[in-house]
């Protein structure tokens, strides 16, 4: 994304009607709240979804909390309610479960860890007891609710883990405010305690799991596996008096100030696990760079968001529809023959050729079944074997080795 390029009109004015939480209303859908489900199949599909009010709602939400954490820094203080508390709360939760639940020995493979499936399903197990938790959600919402924070972790079959997951963190949240557990009121808490936590909680599964990168080329060209903490953390840098783009080049600026910024902090972690460049291994975010202010950055981020998550058929396949997040259409019609809505494949885009998806219409890079990734760590670890035999994977401070 060139400085030329990353100019737009302002799409970052949220409205009350796009988050659902006017007012502080509660949304009752009338007939009922029922476990959501994919829908999108086709290119149609995704065009209605485009226009719907699902999306509108997103796009809503997410520019409504960009907008609040303009120059807000991780680190200041903020308002914490009981409701966002509870949810932080459900957060070491689940960061505990994982530390109960440690890689099995799967030394002969460089993709995902096994006991992945074993955290994710007791994540599941307990995900009703965490909800009751919550103050103010409704015990008929949860069945609903607690599907987009099962599905945020990670994929079970794939061991893998992609922006279409960060998203149902984001429809997770998206789904307490339009329940009335949270208010606007939460929002600068909800980027820079609860969202920042996730990132947190995700970072330990992603180190411990080796949890490959969905799709073919991680999530986009940001790095392998997210997206919205770079939104999110350029708006925190918009009219920063010292650190421009370009700063992130600067592994000084990057070490002071990545415990006070989400993008720096990414490109910390970036850092800490590829060698060589930025321009080498994250071109997207080298170009970025090149831009002169924040303020572009971040305009141009949500823009690239919109066309290449939401606007994208690989990503979207896997977005779930229930009684809250509403599909508004009629529903497709599901090839005689498919294998289901809970099949790993189901409706899938797949990026090498045909594996028998439902509906398959693509070819290319996709965030599903393309090329198998490597995590990583995995490739940490295997260059520090043939360094140290019998060395394992130690943390954060290993050695960095080439991105492969």
């Amino acid at each position: 994304m060139s400085d030329s390029t990353s100019t737009s009109t302002d799409t970052t004015s949220p409205t009350a009607a796009s988050t659902g939480s006017a007012n502080g209303s509660t949304a009752r859908p009338e007939g009922g709240f029922f476990p959501p489900r994919k829908v999108i199949l086709t290119k149609e599909h995704l065009e209605a979804f485009q226009q719907s009010r699902t999306h509108e709602a997103i796009v809503g939400y997410i520019t409504a909390l960009n907008e609040c954490v303009v120059g807000v820094k991780l680190t200041d203080e903020c308002a914490v309610s009981p409701a966002v508390q509870a949810v932080l709360d459900i957060l070491d939760r689940v960061a505990e479960t994982a530390r109960n639940i440690p890689p099995v020995d799967n030394k002969a493979s460089r993709f995902g860890n096994p006991a992945f499936r074993t955290f994710y399903d007791k994540v599941s197990e307990i995900a009703p007891e965490l909800h009751r938790k919550i103050p103010g959600l409704p015990e008929a919402a949860i069945p609903e609710v607690s599907v987009y924070f099962d599905e945020a972790w990670g994929n079970r079959t794939r061991i893998d883990y992609g922006s279409g997951m960060e998203l149902n963190f984001l429809c997770w949240m998206i789904c307490l405010e339009k329940l009335g557990v949270f208010q606007e009121s939460d929002h600068v808490a909800l980027v820079i305690k609860v969202f920042w936590k996730y990132i947190e909680v995700m970072r330990v599964l992603q180190s411990s799991y080796w949890l490959e990168p969905a799709g073919s080329h991680g999530v986009w060209g940001l790095d392998d596996y997210h997206f919205l903490p770079f939104l999110w953390g350029a708006a925190q840098l918009r009219g920063h008096k010292y650190i421009r783009p370009k700063s992130i080049h600067d592994a000084d600026t990057v070490e002071e100030f990545s415990k006070h910024y989400m993008y720096l902090a990414c490109i910390k972690f970036i850092n800490s696990v590829k060698t060589a460049s930025l321009r080498w291994h994250s071109p997207m975010l080298d170009d970025i760079s090149a831009v002169k202010t924040w303020d572009k950055v971040n305009s141009g981020l949500l823009k690239m968001y919109l066309a290449e998550v939401l606007g994208k058929l690989p990503v979207m396949q896997h977005f779930l529809f229930g009684s809250i997040l509403a599909w508004d259409g009629p529903l497709p019609a599901v090839p005689a023959g498919s294998p289901g809505q809970d099949d790993a494949h189901w409706g899938h885009a797949h990026a090498m050729g045909d594996r028998g998806g439902v509906g398959q219409r693509e070819n290319g890079w996709g965030d599903c079944c393309g090329i198998p990734v490597p995590s990583v760590f995995a490739a940490k670890e295997a260059e520090e074997r043939k360094r140290a035999p019998g060395a394992t994977l130690a943390g954060p401070g290993i050695r960095p080795v080439p991105f492969d």
